[in-house]
């Protein structure tokens, strides 16, 4: 994503790369396919060794990036994992790290954030409800009681719901937002698999009924929890379009290389003017794809006043200009792009369900509206 990288930076994704390349190649996400987990725990750690949980967590707390500057660096990890479709629950456990490392007590960062840094805890961020997908949205409620709380509700599209050991609850309680961090085990939560349309990626319906929520499991301030789910989403939507960017690459990088080894009429399919026009429309929507997404993770990482828009600028034009980008390489391969042995539609797959989470492209435009007053 970035366009000049420190050496440090390199060796990094190098190293990540290499990893992913070795370790979970395209044959092992096809073999994750029928897998109720969708990755393998051990895998994970060894993932989690390289650093891929620790960028956004402050170094006194076990953490540590690799440039200062967490979720840029973390970005390129995205970027790694697009590439390959690569299995893990990279995002939830990033972004409930994040939380935790940013707005947890004392005794959450001691006993629960060292698990995640180290792989060996999976989170889950449980935030969507049906069509809501922000904050704003949020209608699971957090009735006061005594000293904690009692939350009743359910939420939707929960990633990694099914496999964490921890959960990340935003919540609604009076007129403000609260979040809750609780074992996935607790009392009263029910947690059952939805179908997805990726290959390794996993979804759950988290239904919470009379769950009792004690104060200590208290995520921030009770009711001035707003500005923690926003920055939570930011980050969430920044990786997400880094790993989309990354998947389109990939696609648009064994494509055009398809482009010159077929021969149609004893010439390369690359040598039609037509598809050169195609692939010159595409080389464009990817480096804006890129740039939008660079933009917005800076805008995050330092807190700017309009990284809101920025990050609903990058989603709405990620999501729709590479999802474009991926069906238009799917006519270009012709008829084994659309079958079941062709790795295509393994990323047609993962940027299909990226672009529908976190807020469509056209919600993000509506809240791009919304923000400039339209």
């Amino acid at each position: 994503m970035e366009l000049v990288l420190s050496s440090d930076q390199q060796f990094f994704v190098d190293t990540t790369r290499k990893f992913l390349e070795a370790e979970a190649p395209l044959t092992t996400v096809r073999a994750l396919y029928d897998d109720p987990n969708g990755f393998d725990r051990g895998w994970w750690r060894r993932g989690a060794d390289l650093g891929w949980t620790s960028m956004l967590v402050p170094e006194d707390q076990g953490g540590g990036s690799v440039s200062g500057e967490g979720l840029r660096d973390l970005a390129l990890v995205a970027e790694e994992i697009g590439r390959l479709v690569s299995p893990g629950p990279f995002l939830p456990s990033n972004v409930v790290a994040s939380a935790i490392a940013t707005a947890g007590t004392s005794k959450q960062q001691a006993d629960v954030l060292p698990g995640i840094v180290s792989g060996e805890l999976v989170a889950a961020w449980c935030l969507a409800e049906d069509d809501a997908w922000d904050g704003e949205g949020v209608q699971l409620q957090a009735t006061a009681k005594g000293d904690g709380f009692v939350l009743s509700g359910t939420k939707a599209k929960v990633e990694a719901g099914g496999q964490a050991d921890w959960l990340l609850v935003t919540a609604r309680s009076g007129d403000g937002l609260t979040q809750f961090l609780l074992p996935a085990d607790t009392a009263g939560i029910t947690i059952t698999p939805m179908k997805s349309l990726d290959f390794t990626k996993r979804f759950a319906e988290v239904r919470f009924d009379g769950v009792q929520a004690p104060a200590s499991s208290v995520v921030g301030r009770p009711g001035g929890a707003e500005a923690d789910v926003d920055r939570q989403l930011h980050t969430a939507v920044v990786l997400q379009c880094a790993e989309i960017n990354g998947a389109a690459t990939r696609v648009f990088e064994f494509t055009t290389e398809y482009a010159f080894d077929r021969y149609s009429f004893g010439r390369p399919l690359a040598s039609y003017q037509e598809l050169k026009h195609r692939f010159a429309d595409m080389k464009l929507w990817l480096e804006c794809c890129h740039a939008t997404t660079s933009g917005a993770a800076e805008a995050v990482q330092t807190g700017a006043e309009d990284a809101a828009r920025l990050v609903s600028v990058a989603k709405s034009y990620v999501g729709d200009n590479a999802a474009e980008l991926i069906q238009d390489c799917v006519q270009i391969h012709g008829g084994i792009g659309v079958t079941w042995d062709h790795d295509i539609h393994l990323y047609l797959r993962r940027v299909t369900v990226d672009r529908a989470m976190y807020g469509s492209p056209r919600q993000h435009r509506d809240r791009i509206a919304t923000l400039m007053g339209l």
